[in-house]
């Protein structure tokens, strides 16, 4: 008898452990479970959950208000499932972004705010994103630009007869150096041969148009209605010199006060508000500092690590420290074949004109010091700068902004095309009956 009550206590222990486990396991499954299944991907409840935390914190440091739970869940699986898919498409053609291009990234992002490193992560955890999170989410960042750049840029020409015609219809306008913080909001239009669709494109955003007119916050309804890929962040488009607006507002924005709602405006991927964050600048000067550069790259790729480049221009750097000629170095050793052979050579360099890093590394360096070595997407660099000038390059700035006007004008267009195409492409299972639902 005794026996047996001990065979039936270890029986009753062993069926409650395995009850215990079974519950544990459920109450994991409901804390992290998928939402969504997206090509050889998943994208988890946690990560949901940690991005739209992390937009929430954001948003709420703007003095935005917040669209309802559902709709905010909903945008942010959205733009997760297509981050997603341009990521798993980095992946495969095998981009990569090391750590120390990573903590170069946000070392340059942390002195744009005016903040040394401790504090931009006080910043981020008052809006409470932990760093690490950060961290990643930058990095996917610069991931998705870079394959955007790639799959999308490849689509993008500007030619000098657009640069042309841009500067003639704009002849008659008065242009200074004023910069404009802009956002929008896009309600687009996918079908523009289809007058329904139209008609209820156009009636939609005359809709929002008014309700911000009533006082809702413009930033609240991009968060809420845009569909542009900025929609997550208020619709801010940055900062904009006079001579680099979009042809679709050029005409528009110099005449509105900050705060300002443009009228509606219209082009082939829909129709657009446009408000005028903050304005600065406005004299009609157009002197500018340039900088007479030249510089030595070693690029990574397939069968250059990042490690390896950056030793091989380490060594580089060594050797000019110790009396090497640049010249000399540049034409044997830079992957940069143009300026390569002609010694390093860029020749006169202006605000702009560089990729970020770059043009970082230029203006802090003093004429004829070597700076670097340092990353940039194009790979390590040291550059030294042998002169600088003030100049009146009012012609060049003019044709380098239409340029960049026309080019942005494209891209947009092309980077709504074709993240619809790679959405349509991709295998998408969303795991509740309701993709919106917590």
């Amino acid at each position: 008898m005794r026996a047996n009550l001990r065979q039936c206590a270890k029986a009753m222990v062993l069926m409650m452990a395995v009850m215990m486990s079974v519950a544990v396991q459920a109450e994991r499954k409901l804390l992290d479970q998928v939402v969504a299944v997206v090509n050889e991907s998943v994208i988890l409840q946690s990560e949901l959950d940690a991005r739209i935390n992390t937009i929430v914190g954001r948003l709420r440091a703007q003095g935005t208000s917040l669209p309802p739970r559902s709709v905010l869940e909903e945008r942010v699986l959205d733009q997760l499932i297509t981050e997603s898919i341009q990521l798993q498409l980095a992946d495969r053609i095998g981009m990569r972004i090391s750590d120390n291009e990573l903590n170069e990234t946000i070392a340059s992002i942390a002195r744009s705010n005016n903040m040394t490193l401790s504090q931009f992560e006080n910043q981020l955890a008052r809006e409470g994103v932990s760093y690490q999170e950060a961290r990643e989410q930058i990095r996917n960042e610069m991931l998705t630009s870079r394959v955007q750049q790639r799959q999308v840029g490849s689509r993008v020409r500007v030619t000098d007869r657009e640069v042309d015609n841009y500067l003639e219809a704009t002849s008659g306008q008065s242009r200074t150096n004023a910069e404009y913080e802009l956002a929008r909001i896009l309600v687009e239009v996918e079908n523009p041969n289809d007058e329904q669709e139209v008609a209820a494109a156009r009636q939609e955003i005359e809709d929002l148009r008014q309700q911000i007119l009533d006082g809702r916050d413009f930033r609240s309804v991009a968060v809420a209605e845009s569909d542009a890929s900025n929609a997550l962040e208020g619709g801010n488009m940055g900062w904009r010199s006079e001579g680099q607006l979009p042809s679709l507002v050029a005409d528009v924005v110099p005449e509105m006060a900050v705060g300002e709602v443009s009228p509606v405006l219209e082009n082939s991927s829909g129709f657009h508000l446009v408000a005028v964050l903050d304005k600065r600048g406005g004299n009609s000067a157009q002197m500018v500092e340039q900088s007479r550069v030249r510089h030595i790259l070693v690029r990574t790729d397939e069968t250059t690590s990042d490690q390896q480049a950056e030793e091989q221009i380490r060594a580089i750097y060594k050797r000019l420290q110790e009396g090497a000629s640049f010249a000399a170095l540049a034409k044997a050793e830079s992957d940069d074949p143009i300026s390569g052979s002609d010694g390093g050579n860029l020749g006169w360099v202006g605000p702009g004109q560089m990729v970020p890093q770059f043009e970082d590394a230029m203006m802090n360096a003093e004429v004829g010091e070597l700076k670097g070595p340092f990353r940039s997407q194009f790979g390590w660099h040291i550059l030294q700068v042998q002169e600088r000038r003030q100049l009146d390059v009012t012609n060049d700035v003019k044709r380098a902004e239409a340029r960049e006007a026309i080019y942005r004008r494209k891209f947009d267009i092309e980077l709504q095309n074709w993240l619809r195409e790679i959405r349509d492409e991709a295998f998408i299972e969303f795991k509740n009956d309701d993709p919106a639902a917590s």
